[in-house]
């Protein structure tokens, strides 16, 4: 039985390359979520996309990453979550290839669906890394920060970049942007990531298991997307949205009876695990929430371009990536509680001051002030938010405890979006376009206030810190002592 290098084991540089190789994943992925929205009508031009074309080069990155993603995270436990990773990230890398090839709408949809699936096995792991590597809880904090502040700006910043790429290189860029930068990260997974086992021996991948979940997860997010141009009430999106129901339901069932299970329902003992998720649904609300009206506010009422637009957002990602670095030490005091509660104020105030923009509004007051509001809080929400999601369970739930926090971000997004564009909805006109995307914006605060009363509930730091198997009388087993792949 092989034992890791010793470098892998205690030396410090490989610690510093997990935590680049994760950040730089996760940049990738979540960049992906928001890079092509400025060139669609690009896309469409080109190569003939309808408005219904459009929708699906977007939705079928979202609706494929976010069934998959329990599937990934739980194979990435069974089968070893450098091997998973680096299997995600070829089949993510080639499908970007093929994207920006594509010489129809038919194939790039194609290659926006396999880039979902290959993000679904990719995302997972570099988190499940991070906290199987760090065995120091200073150290693992920091990465874990620096993690966060990468997964939190990304979609802010694919905003820019897609304005930047599609308007000098052109539309195909903003998928062969991804190119080089997924196969220097196989090298380097390759040769120097830390090579942990999975733990598949005498156990078989949960099929029923992940069929339904994934088919549920796949309904509930398409009917959700439906929802801003049907109601709720419309046979196709109620329809589908009932399916996904019972699909849910189904899934739960066969996991309580399953010997091997897909998500061992036990995971949810941990109140720090429930109510982590509780923050990842909010989150991914009101971020994708504020990206979605603020830009539309900039662009259609301040008629500013999609390049100019972008710049405008970059005060919120940067403070969004500050705060979420400067708020490790408050963690490593005090635990994920007071951070998290904090974090909730200080968004629930930047999108009450953002939801007094007016149709004649300036940068200034109603982009700048309340951008960097808000980035401060959401910035404050994401370390003590992925401690909570992931650090309360044992090692051989690692990766699936990060699939569970990335499926909550996502499907929270999907769900918030949804909402709050109902809320939105009104005539055209610059007034009236205001007044719903305010409207949108104080239903996110209260969503925030919300999460901020439930974070109250969090558990104190030692006992939120404690694996789950410790908590069962078993002892975790240390990432170190594990053989090689």
């Amino acid at each position: 039985m092989k034992s890791l290098p010793s470098a892998d084991r205690t030396g410090p540089a490989p610690g510093r390359t997990v935590a680049v190789v994760a950040c730089a994943a996760q940049f990738m992925v979540v960049l992906d979520t928001t890079i092509v929205n400025v060139a669609l009508p690009s896309m469409r031009a080109d190569l003939g996309l309808g408005a219904g074309g459009q929708q699906w080069v977007v939705n079928a990155y979202l609706l494929t990453f976010a069934g998959f993603l329990m599937l990934g995270g739980r194979a990435a436990d069974l089968f070893g979550r450098r091997r998973m990773f680096t299997a995600g990230l070829v089949v993510f890398t080639a499908a970007s290839l093929l994207g920006g090839l594509a010489t129809g709408g038919g194939l790039l949809i194609a290659a926006r669906t396999l880039q979902g699936l290959g993000a679904a096995f990719l995302a997972p792991a570099p988190l499940a890394l991070i906290n199987a590597t760090y065995h120091d809880i200073q150290a693992r904090t920091k990465a874990i920060a620096a993690w966060g502040a990468t997964a939190t700006a990304a979609g802010s910043c694919g905003i820019l970049l897609g304005g930047v790429l599609t308007d000098t290189l052109g539309w195909r860029w903003v998928l062969f942007v991804n190119v080089p930068i997924g196969v220097v990260l196989v090298a380097v997974a390759l040769a120097a990531l830390p090579a942990f086992p999975g733990r598949a021996r005498g156990r078989a991948l949960d099929a029923p298991g992940a069929v339904l979940v994934t088919a549920a997860l796949a309904c509930a997010s398409y009917g959700l997307s439906e929802l801003e141009t049907r109601p709720i009430a419309a046979p196709l999106t109620g329809g589908i949205l009932a399916v996904a129901v019972l699909l849910l339901a189904a899934f739960l069932v066969v996991e309580a009876r399953s010997a091997q299970p897909l998500m061992p329902l036990r995971i949810f003992r941990s109140r720090a695990l429930v109510l982590g998720n509780t923050a990842a649904l909010v989150i991914g609300a009101v971020t994708t929430s504020v990206m979605f009206f603020v830009t539309l506010y900039l662009q259609r009422v301040l008629g500013y371009t999609p390049l100019r637009a972008g710049l405008a957002m970059l005060p919120l990602t940067l403070a969004i990536a500050v705060a979420s670095l400067l708020v490790r030490r408050l963690v490593q005091a005090m635990g994920p509680r007071v951070p998290l509660v904090l974090g909730w104020l200080l968004t629930a105030g930047g999108l009450l001051w953002q939801s007094r923009f007016t149709p004649g509004g300036s940068f200034t007051t109603d982009i700048l002030g309340p951008g960097i509001l808000l980035g401060l809080g959401l910035g404050a929400v994401v370390l003590p938010m992925t401690t909570a999601a992931t650090s309360s369970v044992g090692a051989e739930d690692a990766g699936l405890a990060s699939a569970l926090m990335n499926t909550a971000r996502q499907m929270g997004g999907g769900l918030g979006l949804a909402v709050l564009s109902a809320v939105a909805a009104t005539s055209t006109g610059a007034a009236a376009l205001t007044h719903g995307y305010a409207r949108a914006l104080l239903v996110a605060a209260a969503l925030a206030l919300l999460a901020g009363a439930l974070a109250l509930f969090m558990p104190r730091p030692a006992a939120a810190a404690a694996p789950a198997g410790r908590e069962s009388g078993r002892r975790p087993v240390p990432a170190h002592a594990e053989p090689a792949e």
